[in-house]
């Protein structure tokens, strides 16, 4: 039967022409733009873990969140599939602020520093940005080298 699917979270902060991303400071990814997300702990909802993850990681509290997308990734040599929860939020409180994980700063649509970040984010930004709900999978080798992808739109999660 396999090894069951790992819960993360992945919340984007939005506001009008802009998109707040983190500066990784440690653990997995570090030194790339991220949304700020991390694992659901047991007994709490994925939406819940994505607001806690928000909160800790940005000193931001969401009002509203709504998820956007389900990104399935696979890493070779490794079993367990990181089954990643995409949100957005365009209702929050409070101004980002660093923390021990992050370093939150706000993005021109135009200006997402792709080149600095995971190598898929390219790939399925465009239907985030367009307010799209989409499912994805990626298959990495190692954390660079994506060998296999699919994305689509879908109407519901």
């Amino acid at each position: 039967m396999g090894v069951p699917n790992k819960l993360l979270t992945l919340v984007f902060a939005r506001q009008p022409g802009k998109l707040l991303l983190g500066m990784k400071k440690r653990g997995f990814g570090e030194g790339r733009w991220n949304g700020f997300g991390g694992k659901v702990e047991k007994g709490e909802t994925i939406e819940q873990g994505a607001r806690r993850e928000m909160l800790e990681e940005s000193c931001v509290t969401v009002n509203t969140i709504e998820e956007v997308g389900r990104i399935d990734f696979e890493f070779v040599g490794e079993e367990q599939i990181l089954e990643v929860h995409v949100f957005q939020t365009h209702d929050f409180q409070g101004q980002p602020q660093e923390t021990e994980e992050m370093l939150p700063k706000w993005f021109d649509i135009d200006d997402i520093p792709y080149s600095k970040m995971w190598p898929d984010d390219i790939h399925w930004f465009p239907y985030l940005l367009g307010n799209k709900k989409f499912t994805a999978y990626f298959k990495f080798e190692g954390m660079d080298k994506i060998l296999e992808q699919t994305i689509e739109e879908v109407k519901t999660l």
